[in-house]
């Protein structure tokens, strides 16, 4: 997937982290990535779990090494000869088609929408929340006065959004509340609008900390109001 966003867009959704702001001492920031990570760990154990198994399913085809091109030729000496030389080529031929295969199938999980497929859901959304978790740590939200930061985050590539709030407001918030904002960005980025799923997540998270982290006077501004593209 593939989101420009236009500078429309983007004051848009500055706009929406203004008007929240203003009715609470929280502090909202939003983090688009393109991706969080390149699962290249994953292709290979795709790759190795091929070449490793595969081939197995050869054996009771009564797999021979004159199966592959250029592993039956030449002449046998003798009988003994005849079995060390067929045990050569036949593991041979079997190392050629497990390297055919680590090779082909590693090349094939690299394909974006391949690679997401075959990637395990669970790997995908922990690989999100640790890439949001230093979001949350790199823009400074958990040394906010009163430890009033939220982060709203989404993975273009991997398909998975994130909201980190800190210690000070996930104490004393309903947690359901964090996963209608995730549900409201999720369904805004499948419709291609992430600048309307950021505004609707960042509307019910300031609606949440209006209710229970009103402004004080002053309401300094700790964290900047935009969305930052990664």
């Amino acid at each position: 997937m593939v989101i420009n966003l236009t500078n429309e867009a983007h004051d848009r959704i500055a706009a929406a982290i203004n008007a929240a702001e203003s009715r609470t001492s929280g502090e909202i920031f939003c983090v688009l990535a393109r991706r969080v990570s390149s699962y290249r760990d994953v292709s290979l154990a795709w790759a190795a779990a091929a070449a490793l198994i595969l081939p197995l399913g050869l054996i009771p085809l009564g797999f021979e090494p004159g199966w592959i091109p250029g592993f039956a030729d030449g002449w046998e000496a003798s009988h003994l000869a005849s079995q060390q030389v067929s045990t050569g080529h036949a593991l041979g031929a079997y190392a050629v088609i497990q390297a055919v295969l680590f090779v082909a199938v590693y090349l094939i999980t690299r394909l974006p929408v391949v690679t997401r497929w075959v990637t395990p859901r669970a790997v995908r959304r922990a690989r999100t929340r640790n890439a949001a978790v230093q979001q949350f740590l790199a823009h400074g939200l958990h040394v906010t006065q009163a430890r009033t930061g939220v982060l709203i985050f989404a993975a273009l590539s991997d398909h998975q959004v994130e909201v980190v709030a800190d210690q000070g407001i996930y104490d004393q918030v309903e947690h359901s509340v964090w996963g209608d904002a995730a549900e409201a960005l999720a369904q805004g980025l499948k419709r291609d609008d992430p600048a309307a799923g950021f505004e609707a997540a960042v509307g019910l998270c300031g609606e949440v900390l209006a209710r229970h982290f009103p402004p004080h006077p002053g309401n300094p501004n700790e964290v900047p109001d935009r969305l930052v593209v990664i």
